[in-house]
């Protein structure tokens, strides 16, 4: 044979992102990229991560002032520059964290 013929050649994945999934796909890249064929955790990732983020820092009012940034940030996107991806990430921390809080009955640590 030529040479040519070796199938073992690792196969690259690829997994398109917009705006929204970019952080979360970033955060699955930082514990291992999935191989050819294996299924992408990331859209468990986008609900099971801003959960327990909102779990740990389950407070209304700190939640909030969490949240009024992230919203901040999605209606002031074009001048945030490289920070703008951040900005559904940190919004839906916020929310998360408004939700926890409420179940909690925490505001502000009152």
């Amino acid at each position: 044979m030529n040479g040519y013929d070796n199938h073992n050649i690792p196969r690259p994945t690829y997994f398109k992102t917009n705006d929204v999934t970019r952080v979360f796909q970033d955060i699955v890249d930082i514990y291992g990229i999935p191989t050819y064929l294996e299924a992408n955790p990331t859209p468990i990732t986008m609900v099971t991560f801003p959960f327990f983020f909102g779990m740990m820092f389950g407070d209304m009012g700190h939640g909030s002032v969490v949240l009024t940034t992230g919203i901040i940030m999605c209606f002031a996107a074009n001048k945030l520059g490289a920070a703008a991806g951040l900005r559904y990430f940190v919004l839906l921390l916020g929310c998360f964290s408004v939700y926890c809080g409420f179940i909690y009955n925490e505001f502000f640590a009152l």
